[in-house]
């Protein structure tokens, strides 16, 4: 047996596993049979410091990959290059990695390199189709080739992963985003709201920024949003700009003029907890979004041809309607005019979590590493 204690290291890049790994990283702190070393690899910079911010986490390396245009190639190998500088100095017994970010996939390839056991939080989620999204579905493929630990969030999830037949353990946990969500809602007041900003009528949060929705389908969501805002005077729309300049030119050129609608910057975790509470309903192509906003009460409409998400399309609190504009103006048409079908949406039962995946990861891995002897008697 090797140590009193396990030596956990958690990789964070994005905004998103900042989220989501934040509850899981509370939850280790708070057992004392593990040491907590938090690692940032820099996909997104201060996106991910706010997010820590709210959770009182500080970091303990960042490999700062953060460069103007860079390539996937780019990002994995500078990972991991700084994760085997990493290891070599504090090499650890567990490896946690969340989603399927080009950050969880080439940690979890530096983790194997190492031959260290790797724990994916949010494992099991599946398009089917490896172009879309576009590197995400690959990336948890990978994963799921080289985890030990397998955190299912859903039983669809679950299912997944053992009709893959791959290695490990498979447990169903819950989502981490709704452990999170439920912590930050308590401080997401309307003073956490965006600045100058005065929630009036009816207001819709949109957000869009993946790269298959770049290009023609960001100019249909586009106008299929000046539609809906033009032909509903009660309507305002609020949306958050993605740093990507691809995003960003269609949206200030096709929108930036009206008056009902709203670019901002990004806007930070608990700005973006409030505008989901204090919204109507929500039009989004996040992975994220589509967990929370069903614990908030919101119907999410779903601007992607795909999901890997389909137990909110099942359990009634989202809706999968593509890109089209004459779709997007349609379905938002029937949740402002019909009221029985929004009240069906926004009082589904959430499908992703309880609030306690974290408290269940951490005790599958308190058993899973005394099982292997981690820990002295």
């Amino acid at each position: 047996m090797k140590n009193s204690f396990a030596l956990v290291t958690v990789i964070i890049g994005t905004r998103p596993e900042a989220i989501k790994l934040s509850p899981v990283i509370k939850a280790f702190q708070l057992n004392s049979f593990f040491k907590v070393r938090v690692v940032l690899t820099g996909q997104h910079k201060e996106l991910v410091d706010e997010v820590l911010n709210v959770f009182n986490i500080k970091y303990d390396f960042n490999i700062n990959l953060m460069s103007s245009k860079q390539s996937l190639n780019y990002i994995t190998v500078k990972i991991l290059d700084g994760l085997e500088e990493e290891f070599d100095k504090f090499l650890p017994d567990l490896v946690i990695v969340q989603g399927d970010t080009s950050t969880a996939f080439a940690a979890a390839l530096a983790s194997f390199y190492k031959k260290i056991l790797v724990g994916h939080v949010e494992a099991g989620l599946r398009t089917d189709n490896i172009y879309d999204p576009f590197p995400e579905e690959v990336n948890r493929r990978l994963i799921s080739q080289i985890a030990g630990l397998h955190f299912a969030p859903t039983k669809t999830s679950l299912e997944n992963l053992i009709s893959s037949k791959v290695q490990g353990e498979i447990i169903k946990t819950g989502n981490t985003v709704i452990d999170a969500l439920l912590i930050a809602s308590e401080k997401a007041t309307k003073k956490n709201f965006i600045k100058n900003f005065e929630i009036k009528n009816k207001l819709i949060l949109v957000t869009v920024h993946r790269r298959e929705n770049r290009g023609e389908k960001l100019l249909n969501i586009a106008n299929g949003l000046l539609t809906l805002v033009s032909n509903y005077q009660e309507v305002n729309l609020l949306i958050p700009m993605h740093p990507n300049p691809e995003v960003r030119a269609p949206l200030k050129k096709l929108l930036g003029n009206h008056k009902r609608i709203k670019l901002c910057e990004p806007l930070n975790y608990l700005e973006i907890v409030s505008a989901m509470k204090h919204c109507y309903f929500i039009i989004t192509d996040s992975g994220g979004i589509q967990e929370e906003a069903p614990a908030l009460g919101k119907p999410v409409l779903i601007i992607r041809n795909t999901t890997e998400r389909p137990e909110g399309i099942e359990s009634g609190t989202a809706k999968l309607i593509g890109t089209e504009s004459k779709k997007i103006y349609e379905e938002a048409r029937i949740l402002l005019t019909n009221q029985k079908k929004y009240q069906m949406m926004s009082k589904a039962i959430n499908p992703y979590g309880d609030g306690k995946a974290s408290e269940r990861i951490v005790s599958i891995c308190l058993n899973k590493l005394k099982r292997d002897n981690i820990f002295k008697n």
